[in-house]
């Protein structure tokens, strides 16, 4: 495995770890937002948000520690799909239709493109590697 792929993908994985704390960080919030009104069907989705955000950090932030940081295929897979999943709706629903302000609402995004860009550069770096020996 070349140093550089390495690099990249170790690059990559801290990008998607900050990105796992920012939306346990968020997670928290909607979950404070949810147990701040009424019992109802809209507090019981707002818990259920919460629980997702909470999950998909959880699910991230475990993936880039165990497989990304080594440069592993099928982690970059995994969070390519989990952290994408997260942000999409994010950004379709809430940042896209002005219900937060693009900044500070743009930081997640951010560290999730930077998270893919890194990881995509040592996976290409990596089957280089591999394809030339």
């Amino acid at each position: 495995m070349s140093k550089k792929g390495l690099t990249f993908a170790r690059l990559g994985a801290s990008s998607y770890f900050i990105w796992s704390l920012l939306h346990l960080q968020a997670a928290k919030a909607v979950y404070q937002l949810a147990i701040g009104g009424p019992a109802s069907m809209t507090q019981g989705r707002l818990l259920q948000d919460a629980w997702n955000l909470a999950a998909f950090s959880v699910a991230a932030a475990g993936t880039a520690i165990a497989l990304n940081w080594r440069n592993s295929v099928s982690g970059y897979w995994i969070n390519l799909g989990i952290v994408s999943v997260a942000d999409l709706g994010f950004v379709f629903f809430v940042l896209i239709p002005g219900h937060m302000a693009i900044w500070p609402g743009v930081v997640g995004p951010i560290f999730w493109i930077v998270g893919l860009l890194l990881t995509t550069a040592g996976v290409i770096a990596r089957d280089r590697t591999t394809s030339r020996q």
